[in-house]
């Protein structure tokens, strides 16, 4: 028994995006006509894995500035303390 049937077709933000992009691709897609152009879809993907790892260690690269930041405030405010108690 299918559970879908009956049901209406759920449209995904991935959907929409190909049809803004380029009906024709998305017409395609959904007659299961597989592209011909496979090689330049996985550079593709390869690509925006790459860009992915890069916003990843910028983000972590933040991270870590503000962390060494906040040390270093601490330290100068430990500091400070002590040497206005001396």
């Amino acid at each position: 028994m299918c559970y879908t049937e009956g049901m209406p077709h759920i449209i995904r933000a991935s959907e929409i995006g190909t049809y803004l992009y380029c009906r024709r691709a998305w017409w395609y897609r959904a007659q299961g006509i597989e592209s011909q152009n496979q090689a330049e879809m996985s550079s593709g993907t390869e690509l925006h894995m790459q860009h992915g790892r890069k916003v990843m260690a910028a983000g972590l690269l933040q991270v870590a500035g503000y962390v060494v930041l906040l040390t270093a405030i601490a330290l100068m405010v430990y500091a400070l303390t002590l040497l206005l108690l001396n």
